[in-house]
């Protein structure tokens, strides 16, 4: 793990949701410097964790899916990705919120102790 280098691969759905959420911020909540800092902020932190993606502990892994999720928290958002042949995959952008809608396997604790 010490000195590997990983590549990127940013999914489809993951920029169309990233859109969704800017275009929501700029153009409903009339915030166009909110949705830009939402989009530097989220390219920022994948960049920081490029160098190092399995330093975290898997947030879950769902039955239908090889490799375990991993997880990026930026402000209230959440980035999920997974590494796989020297790739970190990043696959969905949620409103952190959303998390509790993820239907996650026993093996990975996803409980909070910050939840209500």
């Amino acid at each position: 793990m010490l000195g590997e280098k990983y590549t990127l691969d940013i999914r489809p759905t993951f920029i169309e949701e990233l859109d969704r959420a800017a275009a929501y911020i700029e153009l409903h909540l009339h915030n166009q410097m909110a949705a830009d800092k939402l989009v530097v902020d989220v390219y920022n932190a994948i960049d920081r964790t490029l160098d190092h993606p399995l330093v975290t502990a898997p947030c879950y892994r769902p039955p239908d899916v090889n490799h375990p999720y991993y997880a990026i928290h930026v402000g209230n958002y959440t980035i999920y990705y997974i590494v796989h042949d020297h790739v970190m995959e990043v696959r969905w952008f949620r409103y952190s919120r959303s998390v509790r809608s993820l239907s996650p396997n026993p093996a990975y604790d996803t409980s909070s102790p910050y939840e209500e």
